[in-house]
Parts: structure tokens; sequence; C-alpha cells
């Protein structure tokens, strides 16, 4: 039998996906359930966790999937790292299948390739920089740059071409300094503009797709992996 894959996305989220689709191995199936969210904001998005999060996970539950992504980046940081954990461990217990934050799989991406200081690269308002780069502090990490382009609406941040985040993070965050480059968001194209980042800047590229679906494989194979298993 397949492999079911669980994802909890933004409504509007147009990327995440189409990205997981086109990895995943053998004969792994996405399902999908959807939380509404037009703009990305931190107003928004806490609407998005107390009003919509719980249908959401209601609907994906009957999918009875072997492990459940709750795929937005930024709403996994919104109200700090310990909440985002007790997130993941209800997220769990709702759909008895481990879960999986990306804003956590993203931490151990980061911890895997040996880096510690940091270049981080959004389509974010500056409020949600904020918390990306708090949740990345409190993990440890040196956040030397952050830059975000600043779109609210999220069809727009899924619109913006790959071509585009790499003159973006070539212009903002050429000579950053750091080990690493973070570019963030489920629902930006940065998967596809990763490897050219990485011949532009020399540095090597974590994207929040990359590592959803680094953690994805690594808890399917029962490897260790960022996901949070129910009790």
């Amino acid at each position: 039998m397949s492999a079911r894959v669980g994802l909890i996305l933004p409504s509007s989220n147009t990327v995440a996906e189409p990205d997981l689709y086109r990895r995943l191995d053998g004969d792994a199936t996405v399902h999908t359930a959807r939380m509404y969210l037009d703009e990305v904001t931190p107003e928004d998005e806490a609407v998005m966790l107390d009003e919509h999060l719980p249908v959401a996970l209601r609907d994906l539950a009957t999918t009875r999937p072997d492990v459940v992504v709750f795929a937005c980046t930024s709403a996994g940081t919104l109200r700090g790292n310990a909440y985002e954990h007790e997130l993941i461990a209800a997220i769990g217990e709702r759909t008895q299948a481990p879960g999986i934050s990306v804003a956590a799989a993203v931490r151990r991406a980061i911890a895997a390739r040996g880096a510690r200081r940091v270049r981080v690269l959004t389509p974010y308002v500056e409020a949600l920089n904020d918390k990306i780069c708090a949740s990345l502090e409190q993990e440890g990490l040196e956040v030397c740059a952050i830059e975000g382009m600043g779109i609210r609406a999220n069809t727009e941040i899924g619109a913006v071409e790959p071509g585009h985040i790499v003159d973006f993070a070539c212009e903002r965050l050429g000579g950053a300094g750091g080990e690493l480059l973070f570019a963030s968001c489920t629902n930006f194209r940065a998967l596809e503009a990763r490897e050219q980042i990485e011949h532009e800047l020399e540095i090597p590229v974590v994207t929040s797709n990359q590592a959803a679906l680094e953690a994805v494989l690594e808890c399917l194979d029962g490897r260790p992996s960022s996901c949070v298993r129910p009790t």
C-alpha cells in the first residue's frame, strides 16, 4: 500500500503540492486540507490557526494519513518554537499520524548541513520576518541578514518567478556572510531557484519545501527526523 502524505496548507498556496508531488519517491500520494488565508500577515495567520486549522485537521484525519505536514513556515513560527511543538503534537493526536512542522524541518535541515550562521530570504512583510528570525535564533542559529519582499497577498507570493528569486537573493544577500542561505515559505518557488542561487552565491541553500520533503522521506523510512509521533 502506498504511503499517504497529509498536507495542511493555507487555502491560497499553489506551490507546495506541485513541489512535493514532483519529488516524492515511489507510490506516495499527497492528500491536502486547506485553511483559509488570503493575506500573509501575523493577524490573518492567527485567525487561520485558531479558526480554520481545526476544520482542516478534522477533514484530513478521514484520509488516515501516514504522516502529516503543517505546511506554513511563517505560521509555524508565529507563536514561538514551544507553541509550534505543541501544535504538531496536537496535529499528531488528532490524525493519529506523525506530524511535521516545516519550520522545525528547516531548522533540522540547517543543522544537518553544519551551518550556524545563516542568511534568510523571504517573500514576507517585516513582522513575519521577525518571527522567522526569532525561531532560528531560539535554536542557537545566528541570522547574519534577513531580507523580505514585503508581499502580503499569498497568490502574489506564489506568482514570483524563480528567476526573480535568484536576482533578489544575489542583490540583497550576496555579501551578507554566513554559511548557508534559507529561503522561507512553502508558497514560494524557491526550490526551483535553489540550484542557481547556490551557484551564484557559492553557499548551500535550504528551502521550506525542500526541508519538508526531506523530513517526510526520513519519517516514512523510519529514520530520525523532525516529526513528532503521537503518544
